[in-house]
């Protein structure tokens, strides 16, 4: 049975100070499958991701034509209308940098964090939804009685799991990863290989990937871009 379609864009086109990143792309993205994006440098995968997210709108000089479309609740929603808030989108879609990115204090408070931004201040409802991600990250056991420690003295592979923790802390469905595992060795990568793999169950993922293997081991679709354009797709 074909996976249902969580993610479409239709003639989309965006540009920076005039150069054009992506051009005229038409593609949907199934449910609760890791799709890998591939190519090039500089052919437009990370600004791809950063349309389903809205996060280029900080930017200046930049241009975006078309549409985006995500299925949240059994219906598509255009996710630039008017009443389509930013803060209700990034709800619902995590992301995850290239290098880990943890805010200077403790690691319970980096993965509270989005919670408390929400609004949340109920400490035992945090506290539990903390330990819930950190389980679903394979976190736990390593830092349990060291939740109050500075999260900068985590190593890089960990560090970078509590980043994963701390985009899945207010359950979104969908999970933009760019190049996660780019700045860890062997070992570090693949354990957040086999974590996304679990994560696929209750996450649509999409991970943009230098990787020929790592693309091989976790992707159910490839999608790989050139100069902006989807040159091939390919289902597993």
């Amino acid at each position: 049975m074909k996976a249902s379609a969580k993610i479409r864009t239709d003639n989309l086109s965006f540009s920076y100070n005039g150069k054009m990143i992506l051009r005229n792309t038409t593609v949907s993205f199934a449910e609760n499958e890791i799709t890998a994006l591939v190519g090039p440098s500089g052919s437009g995968k990370s600004t791809f991701l950063m349309t389903l997210n809205r996060l280029w709108e900080t930017i200046p000089n930049t241009t975006m034509k078309g549409s985006v479309e995500i299925r949240f609740n059994n219906r598509f929603h255009n996710i630039y209308a008017d009443n389509y808030p930013a803060s209700t989108l990034r709800r619902q879609v995590g992301t995850v940098f290239q290098m880990p990115n943890p805010l200077p204090m403790s690691i319970f408070k980096n993965i509270a964090f989005p919670l408390r931004l929400a609004g949340d201040k109920d400490k035992e409802r945090i506290g539990a939804k903390v330990e819930q991600s950190l389980k679903r990250v394979r976190l736990w056991d390593e830092v349990k009685d060291r939740l109050s420690e500075s999260a900068l003295a985590l190593s890089g592979g960990q560090q970078q799991r509590m980043c994963i923790a701390r985009a899945l802390i207010l359950g979104p469905e969908i999970l933009l990863l760019d190049e996660p595992t780019s700045s860890l060795d062997h070992k570090a990568s693949r354990a957040i290989e086999q974590l996304l793999l679990g994560l696929k169950e209750s996450c649509t993922i999409l991970v943009v990937s230098h990787y020929l293997d790592q693309v091989k081991r976790i992707a159910d679709t490839v999608v790989e871009l050139s100069n902006g354009e989807i040159v091939e797709f390919l289902n597993d």
